[in-house]
């Protein structure tokens, strides 16, 4: 959400980031209908007044005997009666139009955030690994995943495409990279794990942006309760409508939920393999602190998300976002994307964004700085750390061997109860 006085007062500077983001909205649509909002509202303010006043200057007619007076006084409050409910109703749907039109309007990016259409125009800032030189073909994780548990056509028959059961010793492996990567961050890099809910209300997807721009993105219940598309949503959440101890900041959370998305926008992308699921498991970061800090604890979180793939092994590349590229309520991102030896690229495996005050304003989410009598509102930062099925894929690409097999990462080896090697069934 955006500060209307910031808009009030840096008309020209918000258009540019706008025009930045490819956004049609301007500020002279917003400052006409905040201008309008505030003239009514000065307008009932005054009438409220006036009412007041003629109502006590009515007694002190009658007091005084002047029955001309006070008749014309109550004509005068009767109007002005009959005037506000229509003013009233107004003030209400110009600030409906108002809140509805900043809050489809995106985050400005950071100064530093480079111009751009789409991925193609992001720029890589660091590559780490160098990818596996294979003495055979590498397969692709679909074609030698199922000899390894990973059942497709059982889950489709359950419940469609875009799902996936894992069994055996792979459904192992995945539990190993989600224990794995909750213990490092939750131990490691001081990250307070929380198990929250998966089932959310509409505020609290507004609060994160989700809603209402992409609500077709999403899955929800009979009960007008949404399943989370990912756990920034409840975690991020759990400081609207507070202001935070200072003390307590930064506050850095983590948890490993089950994911749901519907892909609406995703047609005809990845229909093989585990990449792209409607349900799936992440391990996510998020990190709420005051504005001062907000660099620096993005940074931190790229470093808490590289850690799992260094850790793992697996060469990637971090690259940052262009405008064009960025999510609805990011001020800037990182992605970092893993190598995966069948498509001879690197993908996304995890994004890590710093929002500002942006989603902070939606959840009204704000912090008193010590010796201040005034509230400021928090910096909101997420990322995945990291995403489980896309580790998983990178996993089995990279290690695996021309039997079929998967040799186990090292550092996964204490999670997989013996098992140093998946087997081909």
């Amino acid at each position: 959400m955006h500060d209307i006085r910031f808009i009030r007062e840096n008309p020209a500077a918000f258009d540019v980031g706008l025009d930045r983001r490819g956004f049609a909205a301007s500020s002279a649509d917003i400052l006409a209908l905040d201008e309008r909002s505030r003239a009514i509202k000065t307008e009932l303010q005054q009438g409220q007044a006036r009412r007041n006043e003629a109502s006590k200057a009515i007694g002190a007619a009658m007091a005084a005997k002047d029955m001309e007076k006070a008749e014309t006084l109550k004509a005068e409050v009767a109007a002005l009666k009959e005037s506000m409910p229509a003013l009233e109703n107004e003030d209400r749907e110009v600030s409906e139009k108002l809140h509805a039109l900043l809050a489809a309007i995106p985050n400005l990016p950071a100064a530093d955030v480079p111009e751009g259409a789409d991925e193609a125009d992001n720029v890589e800032v660091s590559r780490w690994g160098e990818p596996r030189a294979f003495d055979f073909a590498p397969q692709d994780h679909a074609d030698f995943g199922p000899a390894l548990g990973l059942d497709f056509e059982g889950a489709a028959a359950l419940s469609g495409a875009r799902f996936a059961a894992l069994r055996g010793q792979i459904a192992r492996l995945h539990r190993a990279l989600a224990q794995y990567m909750l213990d490092r961050q939750s131990g490691d890099n001081g990250y307070e794990e929380v198990n929250p809910p998966l089932l959310v209300r509409d505020e609290a997807l507004f609060g994160t942006g989700q809603l209402p721009k992409f609500a077709e993105d999403l899955f929800r219940t009979t009960d007008g309760r949404w399943l989370i598309p990912t756990a920034e949503v409840s975690l991020t959440n759990l400081v609207r409508e507070q202001i935070v101890d200072v003390a307590s900041l930064p506050m850095r959370l983590t948890a490993l939920t089950p994911c749901f998305r519907s892909e609406a926008g995703s047609a005809g992308r990845d229909t093989r393999g585990f990449i792209r699921q409607h349900q799936f498991e992440k391990v996510e970061l998020i990190a709420i602190c005051k504005p001062e800090e907000s660099e620096a604890e993005h940074e931190r979180m790229c470093a808490a998300a590289e850690g799992v793939l260094q850790a793992l092994g697996l060469p990637y590349r971090k690259v940052l976002l262009c405008t064009g590229d960025m999510g609805f309520a990011a001020a800037k991102t990182f992605d970092l994307e893993v190598w995966l030896p069948s498509q001879q690229t690197y993908r996304e495996i995890s994004s890590i964004s710093n929002c500002g005050d942006f989603q902070a304003r939606r959840m009204n989410a704000r912090f008193k700085p010590e010796g201040e009598k005034q509230t400021r509102f928090l910096h909101t930062l997420n990322g995945s750390g990291l995403a489980v099925g896309r580790t998983l894929v990178a996993v089995l690409e990279n290690y695996q061997q021309e039997d079929g097999s998967v040799i186990v990462p090292e550092v996964l080896k204490p999670y997989m109860g013996g098992i140093d090697k998946l087997e081909p069934r």
